[in-house]
């Protein structure tokens, strides 16, 4: 099963769940739900900066980070990093306790902080190689608006009015009463994939 990457370097893929036969990005409710959630936050990632070039230059001066093109984590607590700065991020994991955190939604916190104090890769350090075998084997790989217009497509889903789908019942089978109703908030319409 060959595994690929979408968007940025870092997260594989199997090939396999991701794609049709035909090379097409399959229906998200038949991609397995750890892939699909990965694919889920690559939309929102792939146009964002380095992290180290945003700690660096901050907010204010975004426009002088380099755009990511690697990402390393579990969703949420991803790091995402430029090229110059990999083996930062590489030397931190291998031998400045990263590894302790691998896995875990701290990752990306424990990494930032350890930028933050100051900390980098001695000069020198090396990255991660990485290496395409039979690039011209793969599928041709939507482009990230395909793939956005895709999970927008797919989950965009209707609203779900609690208050009809509860049928304004209590416990007991009865209507709920003013009492029962007043703590609870059902103004939040609530997105459904239905």
């Amino acid at each position: 099963m060959a595994k690929v990457s979408v968007g940025l370097r870092g997260w594989r893929f199997d090939e396999e769940e991701i794609f049709t036969d035909d090379g097409e990005l399959k229906p998200l409710d038949e991609i397995p739900e750890g892939p699909r959630e990965r694919l889920f936050r690559l939309v929102g990632l792939v146009e964002e900066p380095c992290d180290v070039c945003y700690l660096e230059h901050g907010e204010s001066e975004v426009h002088r980070c380099n755009q990511a093109e690697i990402v390393y984590g579990e969703p949420e607590g991803e790091v995402l990093c430029c090229p110059e700065h990999e083996p930062d991020l590489v030397y931190w994991y291998r031998e400045a306790g990263g590894s302790d955190h691998a896995g875990s939604v701290e990752f990306g916190d424990r990494f930032h902080e350890w930028v933050a104090a100051g900390n980098e890769a001695p000069e020198g350090y090396g990255s991660v190689e990485h290496v395409e075998e039979d690039p011209d084997g793969l599928p041709d790989l939507p482009d990230q608006q395909e793939i956005q217009e895709r999970v927008e497509q797919d989950f965009e889903g209707d609203r779900i009015d609690i208050i009809e789908l509860a049928g304004k019942e209590g416990d007991d089978g009865d209507d709920l009463s003013e009492d029962e109703f007043a703590d609870v908030d059902l103004s939040t319409d609530y997105p459904s994939n239905r």
